[in-house]
């Protein structure tokens, strides 16, 4: 089993100067790599590393990050990314002005795989299994009771030019991949940008997220399955630019479940010349779309710019979810703004949909997403809250 290599080109990590009136303490970042399997406790002082290969932190383990680190994954080495095992914990504590970034210098979306987090929080997958098998191409399990689970905190972090295909060029990872991780986990003040898959993919589990940014991803802005049922999320930010298929993508594994995520202060923007990732014939322009019997409790939603003919700020897409989800009332969204003009709500091809009184409603007092700019929400001298 590989350890973790640290490669330090730095001789001294404390440069100290002196002024006319104080001495002054500069703390210089190291340089190192990171690589195979963290087996023991580890503390990743503030620096710049490069990231060789898919990082494991194994369970039991707990590796922490400090403030205002980079990591730079290279698309030239093989497959990269961040792995975080049932029972180990992950701690990324970056600040408003000092984010933790992981980035790919050839800012060519889909470069490397994110960061992936397991847990054993419960599922219900297709067929009411309550394990699966991931879809990464990692082949590892997730699901089962613990819905506490705690796999650490990521609290302003930065993933960029995510979303790599691997294996046999189908399975792929995205910006954030969140396996059955549970309640005790903190995800806050995060960015998902520029990545060739979904910005952040839910699979089943019981964690909430507060202040998401997922910008310019070719896929879905948020996505979810296996009956993920987060409870206290708030301040989800999407801006769709370039390439992106949904702003919101719902799903529970075709399982008429009796529970749904809540998420207040919803902002979904699509800016003017966006096209699907699968071009022209494919129909996934929709703000919001639910399948699969997926549902929720969303209030607060401002939605922008999904314009192109044919789509909708809301699309049912299938019957069964229609009138299992729909008429039963376990899909409510309240507090719905539209800035230009696109249809409220639509279902696919001839599906009527009609949502019961108070299910949906309007207003132009909706605000959307609350979140306060900063370094950390910024890339090359841009404003990622446009």
């Amino acid at each position: 089993m590989k350890k973790l290599l640290f490669s330090l080109t730095i001789l001294s990590t404390i440069f100290v100067g002196c002024s006319t009136d104080d001495d002054e303490t500069t703390i210089q970042p190291i340089e190192g790599e990171l690589t195979g399997s963290i087996t023991t406790n580890r503390t990743i002082a503030f620096g710049n590393y490069t990231l060789n290969g898919i990082v494991t932190i194994e369970s039991g383990v707990t590796v922490t990050f400090d403030a205002g680190s980079t990591i730079t994954a290279n698309a030239t080495n093989g497959v990269d990314a961040i792995v975080v095992k049932n029972g180990g914990k992950l701690i990324m504590n970056g600040t408003a002005s000092q984010p933790i970034v992981l980035t790919e210098p050839s800012a060519t979306p889909g470069s490397w795989g994110g960061i992936i987090m397991y847990g054993d929080a419960p599922i219900n997958g297709a067929g009411g299994v309550t394990t699966k098998t991931s879809e990464d191409g990692l082949n590892l399990p997730y699901g089962g009771t613990n819905a506490a689970h705690n796999g650490g905190t990521l609290r302003y972090v930065r993933v960029e030019y995510a979303g790599k295909k691997i294996t046999d060029g189908t399975s792929e990872m995205n910006g954030f991949s969140f396996y059955s991780v549970g309640s005790g986990t903190t995800l806050d003040h995060l960015v998902s940008y520029k990545g060739a898959d979904d910005g952040f993919e839910f699979y089943g589990g019981t964690v909430s997220a507060t202040n998401l940014i997922s910008y310019g991803n070719f896929d879905d802005s948020f996505d979810w399955q296996d009956g993920w049922k987060g409870q206290n999320n708030s301040n989800w930010y999407a801006y769709q630019v370039g390439t992106g298929n949904f702003g919101m993508e719902i799903e529970a594994s075709n399982n008429n479940n009796a529970y749904w995520p809540v998420i207040t202060n919803i902002t979904l923007k699509r800016a003017t010349g966006t096209v699907t990732e699968g071009g022209s014939s494919a129909a996934e322009y929709d703000a919001i779309q639910f399948k699969k019997q997926g549902n929720g409790d969303f209030s607060n939603v401002l939605i922008s710019g999904y314009t192109t003919a044919g789509s909708t700020a809301v699309r049912i897409q299938d019957a069964g979810t229609n009138t299992d989800q729909v008429n039963a009332n376990k899909i409510k969204l309240t507090t719905v703004k539209i800035l230009d003009g696109t249809s409220q709500y639509l279902g696919a091809g001839a599906l009527t949909v009609s949502f019961p009184a108070g299910q949906y409603t309007t207003s132009d007092a909706a605000t959307g997403a609350s979140i306060t700019s900063g370094t950390w929400a910024t890339v090359n001298g841009t404003n990622l809250i446009q």
